[in-house]
């Protein structure tokens, strides 16, 4: 059975690939659905080499989101400057040629599951912590990092719309195990001559 996550953000990809619509548009059309598909569109260009410049944008916005719902809010919001962002043309064609790669792989995961944790308000606002955390790892300036915290970001997304609740306990996990790795390599790197000047 076809995912909502693919078949949203399959969606919300071509209408950018044929039309210029804003960040804004998207958070109007889906409403509440907003929270976890802009987040997942906003996370998933961190899976593939990005053109200077979207980073900072893509990783304020899902920092922004996910902090509203560890809030609790339900309505997301946005900043002008955000919401005003378009995807390039080019990059989003080739969201669109990797995202059936993605799929396959997350409808062998999913299944709405364990509803009681899915539908729980404080799961939300936890699952909104989680994403929150995972966006600052992602936002780190360590080199070839940035797939690890966004597949946790994305199994969040799925998991909460597709009102997985086994998947949700899943993320969790992996938020731990990021987060030992991320903290692995920074005291790696930390004790690695010259690194703070390189990086600086």
């Amino acid at each position: 059975m076809p995912l909502k996550f693919s078949q949203d953000i399959e969606s919300l990809l071509k209408r950018l690939s044929e039309k210029s619509i804003t960040l804004a548009d998207i958070i109007i059309e889906t409403k509440e659905r907003g929270f976890s598909l802009v987040i997942g569109l906003l996370a998933l260009p961190f899976l593939f080499p990005m053109p200077p410049g979207l980073t900072a944008v893509l990783g304020i916005g899902s920092l922004l989101l996910a902090a509203q719902m560890a809030l609790g809010r339900r309505t997301p919001w946005l900043p002008k400057k955000v919401a005003q962002f378009q995807f390039p043309h080019a990059f989003v064609l080739l969201l669109l040629k990797n995202l059936k790669k993605i799929t396959r792989i997350l409808e062998k995961l999913t299944k709405r599951r364990l509803p009681r944790i899915a539908d729980n308000p404080r799961v939300w606002q936890i699952n909104g912590i989680c994403i929150a955390w995972l966006t600052l790892l992602l936002m780190l300036p360590i080199p070839f990092t940035n797939p690890i915290p966004t597949i946790g970001i994305l199994l969040f997304v799925v998991a909460t719309l597709e009102s997985d609740g086994l998947l949700i306990c899943i993320s969790y996990i992996l938020t731990l195990l990021i987060t030992f790795l991320f903290a692995f390599i920074i005291y790696t790197l930390w004790h690695t001559p010259g690194f703070l000047q390189n990086l600086f």
